[in-house]
């Protein structure tokens, strides 16, 4: 397959500007761009499924650059619904040398913040140099500004649009880009910034989007009960990552593969012939997990992910430390410890068990581990001297519920 057969049929084409856009891809070597404003100090996985289409791209010979939005983040992209809460200027100084460490690093191309080019226009230049190119009716036909008509907008939100339009403008006229690339939700910036420059600068710039990569409720990938799943791991583990990919719908996982790695068409139908014959088996899931955390983390921590789940799922922890079993049981009941105790007791006061009665026919009936060995002894004492790492103590009752006792 060739660029932009590769990109149709991944899933990963929602608009594009010009028909034209199909040859360039193919034949020439494009520059282009895709950025984020610094709302947080690290990307999340739903910014992976979008970044990682400039190593897709570079791969077929197009030369991508990453902008950091440090102009752009202290406006903030309007929402759908109501006014985005402004950040400090601190914060967002704060999250641009973050994104620009996490962005080198994960992806390895330049990065540029738009911040450096913005800093240096003042309002009169801003309003005859690019405002005066925009008519408001146009600005006012964006969807994102005219369902925020009705409950208001304010001019602040509403100029965004022509600042990414000047992005796109100074990005040409300065190394050279001729294609933006970015979310499905970013359209309408795109083309402010096209219009821009045909207008100011009488060229044809490109842009292309692609599809908001959902889950099967239709939710943006990665988002979970609000919180996103980060890119930079000592916000969200392997394991945590491993966790959510592995129990990744049926329905989306073929899509994910598609969208989030570079295995091939002829290994993805594989892999999907396989899995369809025996889906409990989660192989699909399984290579999904492995080329994401690779992909970002390497492979040492694509491997420690699947020992802790292995482990936990099996009960057998012996092989694991500390700190692997708190990012694993990072969600359990914990409580502090300071003494010796008696197992029957800790149960009770930690409310592992309702009473001594419960306690006690747990232990004699095989429910109760600790440290991952069951325990059937009624006056066995749980000390410092067993815990991991001289640090935990891992209770389980019955199957699947853990708790954990820890020493300071």
């Amino acid at each position: 397959m060739n660029c932009f057969e590769d990109l149709k049929y991944r899933g990963l084409i929602k608009d594009i500007s010009s028909e034209e856009l199909e040859k360039k891809l193919n034949e020439e070597k494009l520059t282009f761009y895709i950025g984020t404003d610094p709302t947080a100090d690290s990307m999340h996985i739903g910014h992976f499924s979008s970044f990682l289409i400039a190593t897709r791209l570079a791969k077929y010979g197009h030369k991508p650059i990453l902008l950091i939005g440090g102009a752009t983040g202290l406006i903030g992209d309007p929402k759908p619904s109501n006014e985005r809460q402004m950040i400090t200027k601190e914060e967002v100084e704060k999250n641009v040398e973050g994104l620009t460490k996490q962005a080198k690093k994960i992806f390895g191309f330049e990065v540029v913040n738009n911040y450096d080019w913005i800093k240096e226009i003042n309002t009169i230049d801003f309003l005859r140099d690019y405002g005066k190119y925009i008519n408001v009716n146009y600005m006012l036909d964006k969807d994102i500004i005219s369902r925020r008509l009705e409950s208001g907008i304010t001019f602040c939100e509403f100029a965004y649009t022509i600042l990414q339009g000047l992005d796109f403008v100074n990005l040409y006229e300065n190394k050279g880009v001729t294609l933006e690339v970015a979310g499905s939700d970013q359209w309408g910036n795109i083309t402010t910034g096209i219009e821009l420059a045909r207008k100011k600068l009488g060229v044809e710039l490109y842009g292309m989007t692609m599809p908001l990569v959902l889950d099967n409720r239709g939710v943006k990938f990665g988002k979970t009960e609000g919180n996103a799943l980060w890119l930079d791991k000592n916000k969200t583990s392997s394991y945590e990552l491993y966790q959510y990919l592995i129990n990744a719908d049926d329905i989306c996982v073929i899509d994910y593969l598609k969208k989030l790695t570079f295995l091939t068409k002829e290994e993805i139908d594989k892999i999907e012939k396989e899995h369809s014959e025996k889906p409990e088996l989660r192989l699909a899931q399984k290579r999904l997990a492995e080329e994401v955390i690779t992909f970002l983390h390497g492979r040492e921590e694509y491997e420690k992910a699947v020992n802790i789940s292995e482990s936990l799922f099996s009960g057998n922890i012996s092989n694991l430390s500390a700190k692997d079993i708190k990012i694993g049981l990072k969600e359990v009941p914990t409580f502090n410890l300071d003494s010796e105790y008696n197992l029957i007791d800790l149960l009770v006061d930690n409310k592992i068990c309702n009473s001594k009665r419960e306690a006690r026919e747990l232990v004699s009936g095989n429910s109760i581990s600790i440290n991952g060995n069951k325990i059937t002894d009624l006056e066995y004492k749980i000390s410092k001297s067993i815990a991991i790492d001289n640090e935990i103590i891992v209770i389980k009752r019955g199957k699947k519920k853990y708790y954990i006792g820890i020493y300071k």
